[in-house]
C-alpha cells in the first residue's frame, strides 16, 4: 500500500515538472522561434546518434518551429495527465518514447570517449524512461488518479 502511494506521489511530481518544462516551451516563443533549432544543429552536427542525427536534419528541422510548440504541448499533455491519473499507461508510453528520442538526440553530448561516458551524459533522459517504465507497469493512475476511480467503478481490481 506504501509502494503504491509512494509511486503516485513520483507520478503526481514527474508530472508537475512536465507541466513547467511545457509551460515555458508553449509561453515563451523564443523556444518555438529559434532556441529549439540551437539545439537540433547540436544534436544533429554533434551530439545524436549518427543515424538519429540524419533523421533530425531530413525530417525535423524544415519543421522546427512547429515541432517546437508541439513538444511543449506534449509536454503540457504528459504532465497533466500524470497530475490526474488519467491514462497513465498510454501517457507512459508516449513518455518513455520522448525519453528514448531524447536519448538518441544527445547520446554524444559528452564527445568522443568510453561508452560510460556516453550513459554518464543521460542521467537527465534514462531515469525519467525508467520511471515512466514504472508507471507502465505498476498502474501509477489507479492510487489517487482518475484512472483508478474509473477502474474501480467498473469493476476492475483497484490499487488502492
Amino acid at each position: 500500500m506504501r509502494t503504491n502511494r509512494t509511486i503516485a506521489l513520483a507520478r503526481i511530481l514527474t508530472g508537475i515538472i512536465f507541466l513547467f518544462l511545457g509551460e515555458f516551451k508553449v509561453a515563451s516563443p523564443a523556444f518555438a522561434h529559434g532556441g529549439f533549432q540551437k539545439y537540433l544543429q547540436s544534436f544533429i552536427g554533434v551530439e545524436a546518434v549518427p543515424f538519429y542525427g540524419r533523421f533530425l536534419a531530413r525530417f525535423v528541422m524544415p519543421h522546427a518551429e512547429f515541432l517546437g510548440y508541439t513538444i511543449g504541448v506534449l509536454e503540457l499533455v504528459i504532465g497533466a495527465f500524470l497530475v490526474l491519473g488519467l491514462w497513465v499507461r498510454p501517457v507512459s508510453v508516449v513518455g518513455m518514447l520522448y525519453m528514448l528520442n531524447l536519448t538518441l538526440a544527445t547520446w554524444h553530448g559528452g564527445g568522443q570517449g568510453p561508452m560510460w561516458h556516453y550513459v554518464a551524459n543521460q542521467l537527465d533522459h534514462i531515469p525519467l524512461l525508467l520511471l515512466f517504465a514504472v508507471f507502465f507497469t505498476t498502474y501509477a493512475g489507479e492510487v489517487w488518479g482518475i484512472d483508478g476511480f474509473r477502474s474501480s467503478r467498473g469493476g476492475r481490481h483497484s490499487a488502492y
